[in-house]
C-alpha cells in the first residue's frame, strides 16, 4: 500500500486500468462484428493483451510499463470485480424463475452433466498418461480428476443468457430448457469444486483449515440472510438503495477475502454471499444486487488481463497442443451429445434437442472462474489452465455459428419437396422436426 500512496504510482495504476477498459471495449467491438457474444471478445482481448505486449517489447520494458506494485493492485481490482460479479451470479442462480418441464429439465441436466464428467475423467487420464509432470501438476489424483471433470462439465449461465437474448431465443423451448438446466448444473459444479478443494488438502491440518473457512463462510451467509430479513434493514434498503448496495459490496469483499485467508478460494465466499441474499422478487435488494454485479462487470476485465499475464506468458509454448485438442474434442462431445440425448429422453423434438446440445456447450466466464479457483488451490498447472481456457473460448465461440447452421438446415428441410411416385398427389411441405 505504501508504494501506491504516492501520486505517481496512483496515476500509473489509473492509467493501467483505463488501458484495460479500452482493451475490453475493443474486444467487445470485434466480437460483435464477428457475430459473437461481446463477453467472448472481452475475455479473449484481456487474456491476450498482456502476453502480446510482453512478446513485442520484452520483459525489461514490460516490467517498466507495469511494475510489480501496480500489477499487484491491478490484480486486487480484478479480484474485487470477480467477487462482486459472483454475488450477482449466485443470486441469479438461486432466484431465477425460468419454468420448464421438470422431467425435461432433469433429463437435460443429467445428460449434459454426467457424460461431461466422464469426458473430464478421460481428459485427466489422457493428461496423466501422455502429458509431462509439469502438465499434470502436483495435485492429489482424486482432486485432479475431479477438477478436470468439473472443468469440462460447467456451463456459463451469463454468456448463455446473452446468446439467447441476442438471437431472441430466451422464451423458446430450447432457450428456457437450457437456461434452467445450466442453473442446476452450475449449482452442482460449485459443490463439486468445494469437494475438489477439500480433497486437495491431503493432510488433517489442511482439512481443518478448509473446514474453518467453510464454517466462517456459511455462518456469514446465514448472518447476512437473517439481517436482510429484518424490517429495519428492509426499510433502510428501500430508502437508501445506493448506500445499501455499497454496504453489500463491502461485506461481500470482506467475507470473500477472509474465506481466502482462512484457506479456501475467495470465489466460494462471494458465492455464499450471493446465495445469502433472499430471492423474493418483491424484496427491495434486487436492484442493489444488480448494481453490485454491474460494478463487478466493469472491474472484471482486470481479472482477465492478470490471468493472461500469469498463465499465458510462461505457458503458451509449453503446453502440448495434443492436450488442447483433447480438451476441445472431449468438451464438445460431453456437452453436445449429452445435451442432445438428455433432451430427447426428456421428450423434446430432434430440432429442440439439437439446439439444446449446441447451447449447453457454452462456457465462457464461468469456466474461467472455476479454472482460477483450481489454479489458486494448486489443482491445475498453468499449462493445463491455458489448454482449458482455449477450450472454453473455442466451444463458446462455436455456439452462434452452429445455431445459425441449424436454422439454415431446418429452413431447407421445411421447403424440400417430398419424393413421390406417380400417385397424382402433389408433394407436401415438410414441417420442422
Amino acid at each position: 500500500m505504501d508504494a501506491l500512496a504516492s501520486p505517481p504510482h496512483l496515476l500509473h495504476l489509473t492509467a493501467a486500468f483505463f488501458v484495460v477498459i479500452a482493451v475490453a471495449r475493443i474486444g467487445r467491438g470485434i466480437a460483435v462484428r464477428l457475430r459473437q457474444p461481446d463477453v467472448i471478445g472481452e475475455i479473449a482481448a484481456g487474456l491476450l493483451v498482456g502476453p502480446a505486449v510482453l512478446f513485442l517489447v520484452g520483459r525489461p520494458t514490460f516490467d517498466a510499463m507495469l511494475p510489480s506494485a501496480v500489477f499487484d493492485h491491478l490484480k486486487l481490482i480484478g479480484e474485487a470485480g470477480l467477487i462482486l460479479f459472483l454475488v450477482g451470479l449466485a443470486h441469479h442462480l438461486r432466484s431465477d424463475t425460468v419454468t420448464t418441464s421438470r422431467r425435461a429439465t432433469t433429463w437435460v441436466s443429467l445428460g449434459s452433466l454426467l457424460p461431461s464428467l466422464v469426458c473430464g475423467i478421460l481428459f485427466a487420464g489422457f493428461v496423466t498418461a501422455f502429458g509431462s509432470q509439469a502438465d499434470r501438476g502436483s495435485a492429489p489424483l482424486p482432486a485432479f480428476i475431479l477438477i478436470c471433470a468439473i472443468s469440462l462439465s460447467i456451463s456459463a449461465v451469463p454468456v448463455m443468457a446473452r446468446v439467447l437474448a441476442s438471437r431472441k431465443m430466451e422464451k423458446s423451448p430450447a432457450g428456457r430448457l437450457t437456461l434452467s438446466s445450466a442453473i442446476v448444473i452450475d449449482a452442482i459444479g460449485w459443490l463439486l469444486l468445494t469437494t475438489a478443494i477439500c480433497l486437495s488438502a491431503g493432510s488433517t491440518d489442511g482439512l481443518l483449515h478448509i473446514a474453518r473457512a467453510l464454517a466462517f463462510g456459511v455462518l456469514s451467509a446465514l448472518a447476512i440472510r437473517c439481517t436482510l430479513r429484518t424490517a429495519v434493514v428492509r426499510e433502510l434498503w428501500g430508502r437508501t438503495p445506493r448506500t445499501m448496495a455499497v454496504a453489500l459490496a463491502v461485506v461481500a469483499i470482506s467475507v470473500a477475502l477472509t474465506v481466502e485467508h482462512l484457506g479456501m478460494t475467495a470465489i466460494l465466499g462471494a458465492a455464499l454471499v450471493g446465495l445469502a441474499v433472499p430471492p423474493e422478487l418483491s424484496a427491495p435488494w434486487g436492484k442493489a444486487v444488480t448494481s453490485v454485479s454491474r460494478v463487478g462487470l466493469l472491474l472484471v476485465p482486470a481479472f482477465f488481463v492478470v490471468t493472461g499475464i500469469k498463465v499465458f506468458s510462461g505457458s503458451l509454448s509449453a503446453v502440448p497442443w495434443s492436450i488442447v485438442a483433447a480438451a476441445i474434442v472431449l468438451g464438445v462431445l460431453g456437452k453436445g451429445l449429452g445435451g442432445y440425448a438428455g433432451a430427447r429422453l426428456g421428450g423434446q423434438s430432434p430440432h429442440v434437442a439439437r439446439q439444446v446440445g449446441v447451447l449447453m456447450n457454452t462456457r465462457g466466464l464461468t469456466e474461467l472462474i472455476v479454472l482460477q479457483a483450481g489454479f489458486s488451490a494448486g489443482l491445475l498447472s498453468a499449462p493445463l489452465v491455458l489448454a482449458l481456457i482455449v477450450m472454453a473460448l473455442v466451444t463458446t465461440a462455436m455456439t452462434g455459428p452452429l445455431l445459425t447452421c441449424l436454422e439454415r438446415a431446418d429452413k431447407h428441410v421445411e421447403v424440400a419437396p417430398v419424393p413421390y411416385r406417380h400417385s397424382g398427389v402433389k408433394p407436401a411441405v415438410h414441417s420442422a422436426p
